[in-house]
């Protein structure tokens, strides 16, 4: 019985796992924001703050057991192995869905984000004059990134290791999605889409036996870019949830207040209805190496109640709504 249990308390870790690695993958959507709604926010900073130096002194002293317990290795293995598999499987779902359905799929992120404003508000006991200002400021700061401007790719190693520390905040920072970041940071087809699709190339290549993958310099650029990018982001887990774990604990009300704000601000990000625009070069629109257009930014507008697509997405907006809600009401029944 208590295997049964261990068993299917690791099945739902991976699946936690599974859903912020493809909210993560998701321009506008914060990996921390799922992480948060589903309950294993603080647990996640507070193991990557166990990744230490005491941690380093166990792994090289062979006490693998103890190491292990210290840094709560079996959860993190758990939620960022869903993670890195959600890159590879859920994630590409969610790209085709994107692309065809995107209204839809838009409207239900930006529901699952109304309801979780409401599931993190709704055990804030006291507001005061500072939270007030905090929540203020949270919702000023989303609001200001969402509507920044993007900058042109660059892969520049370095640049591409600072990609990572910031794209890697959407895991860390409810409502700051490391995906709508790096397109700021002009960034995101290198590094979340031919990157990503390359290394899947390559290790398909290598599985079927075929090492010639490893003689083509174009493949193991990208190869070294997802390798630096890779090493940033894991720096910055560490490092972020450093500090986040600080101040979490002196400042909890405080850091809560920003989060609600900073998630309320999210929203103009996620808004399902605008148009795309796309880069232009002397009147000739860009296309990435796939042959799909480069988006630059969206045009966000107020639809036409009278259509059927809109009262077909504010219906997908009542589901993402009521599916934070229905999490709510498993977790106080859990409890009970």
């Amino acid at each position: 019985m208590q295997q049964e249990r261990s068993f299917l308390k690791s099945v739902k870790l991976f699946l936690k796992g599974l859903a912020m690695g493809a909210a993560n993958k998701v321009p506008g959507v914060s990996g921390g924001t799922v992480s948060y709604v589903l309950g294993f926010y603080e647990s996640l900073i507070y193991s990557f703050q166990k990744i230490n130096l005491k941690a380093l002194k166990l792994l090289v002293s062979g006490n693998f057991k103890s190491f292990i317990q210290y840094t709560n290795a079996q959860f993190i293995g758990l939620i960022m192995g869903g993670s890195i598999f959600s890159y590879f499987s859920i994630s590409l779902i969610l790209d085709y869905f994107l692309k065809h359905y995107g209204l839809y799929v838009w409207s239900w992120f930006f529901g699952m984000i109304i309801g979780s404003i409401y599931y993190i508000g709704k055990d804030f006991e006291k507001w005061n004059r500072t939270s007030f200002i905090s929540l203020i400021a949270g919702v000023t700061l989303g609001l200001a990134i969402s509507f920044l401007k993007p900058a042109k790719e660059n892969d520049n190693l370095w640049f591409v290791f600072l990609c990572g520390i910031i794209g890697v905040s959407g895991m860390t920072l409810p409502g700051l999605s490391g995906s709508f970041i790096l397109i700021l940071l002009g960034n995101y087809v290198l590094l979340l889409v031919d990157s990503v699709n390359v290394l899947l190339n390559v290790l398909t290549n290598l599985f079927t036996g075929n090492f010639e993958v490893l003689s083509d310099a174009i493949k193991i650029r990208y190869l070294k870019i997802i390798a630096v990018f890779t090493a940033g982001s894991a720096f910055g887990l560490v490092s972020i949830s450093h500090i986040l774990g600080y101040v979490l604990k002196k400042y909890n009300k405080i850091v809560n207040a920003v989060i609600i704000g900073f998630i309320t601000g999210s929203l103009g990000i996620v808004w399902p209805w605008k148009e795309k625009i796309y880069v232009e070069n002397k009147g000739q629109v860009l296309l990435d190496k796939e042959g799909n257009k480069i988006v630059e930014n969206f045009e966000r507008f107020i639809p036409e109640l009278f259509k059927t697509e809109t009262w077909a997405a504010i219906f997908f907006i009542l589901i993402g709504i009521a599916l934070i809600l229905s999490i709510d009401y498993y977790g106080k029944k859990r409890k009970k």
